[in-house]
């Protein structure tokens, strides 16, 4: 999947999330406008994720990204303290890891002490472009493979117990993203880092081209590639962002947190 095609992508190119956030790029910091709180970003350094990629020893970027945790307007914080709801932003340097373009090492989220699950993930894409990679299991045999094309204004959602990490698939952009997340949130990285990483890696060739390795460390498996989907099994709107979701109908990303109230739709739910 070349840049160029994700370039040709039918998602809008200026999105508006609904948070008065400004991204000041060449620090990788995030300034928050007038009734917006969250904190200072924390830094993801190149050493931290070596371990979890193709060529450990490479050079690229560093820091590779920053998060931060706990966003939103000033009057929604209480009810995201009851909800168990947690909003991030997280931005993306440019260029690449070595032949890898940028991304995060991959993990699982680890259970929850609330809600007793590991909790699944809503991400939408605010500027640039993205591929969200997902697995179906993190042990020796990897099950589904998925590697989704996102866009500004796009969303994907990642499961319960899928281990995912997501990439920047425009070499020469910064990649900003929110993402929903439960409020107990916690990152289990053992299977990652006893496979050197998750089960396939993106290589991206002089061009912008991504293409993908399988991990050998794993089983045999296949990659599916697609681009985002709609979520209307999830409650979801095709065109609000997801954070005005959560304020015109709190419940619409109340499974976030309260998985169980969708038990039944995990046991099938692909990304």
């Amino acid at each position: 999947m070349s840049a160029e095609a994700l370039k040709g992508s039918t998602a809008a190119t200026n999105f508006d999330p609904g948070l008065n956030i400004r991204f000041l790029k060449d620090v990788m910091d995030f300034e928050y406008g007038p009734g917006v709180f969250g904190p200072r970003p924390e830094y993801r350094s190149l050493d931290a994720i070596r371990p979890s990629l193709r060529e450990p020893n490479c050079t690229g970027p560093d820091p590779v990204y920053s998060i931060a945790m706990d966003v939103g307007r000033a009057e929604d914080r209480e009810e995201l303290h009851r909800r168990m709801l947690l909003f991030g932003i997280v931005m993306y340097a440019k260029g690449r890891l070595g032949s890898e373009p940028v991304r995060s090492q991959g993990h699982v989220h680890a259970i929850a002490p609330h809600c007793g699950w590991s909790t699944p993930e809503l991400f939408e894409i605010w500027e640039g472009r993205a591929i969200v990679y997902g697995q179906q299991k993190s042990g020796d045999d990897p099950g589904l493979c998925i590697a989704i094309e996102v866009g500004p204004g796009e969303r994907v959602v990642m499961p319960p117990m899928w281990a995912h990490y997501v990439v920047n698939a425009a070499p020469n952009s910064v990649l900003v993203f929110g993402a929903w997340c439960d409020r107990q949130y916690g990152f289990d990285y053992v299977q990652m880092r006893a496979h050197h990483g998750l089960a396939w890696f993106p290589r991206m060739a002089d061009d912008g081209e991504i293409g993908w390795e399988a991990n050998p460390t794993y089983l045999s498996s296949k990659l599916e590639q697609r681009k985002a989907r709609s979520h209307p099994e999830l409650g979801l709107s095709a065109t609000m962002p997801i954070y005005e979701q959560f304020r015109h109908n709190p419940d619409s990303v109340q499974w976030v947190s309260d998985p169980a109230r969708l038990a039944e739709l995990w046991a099938r739910f692909k990304p």
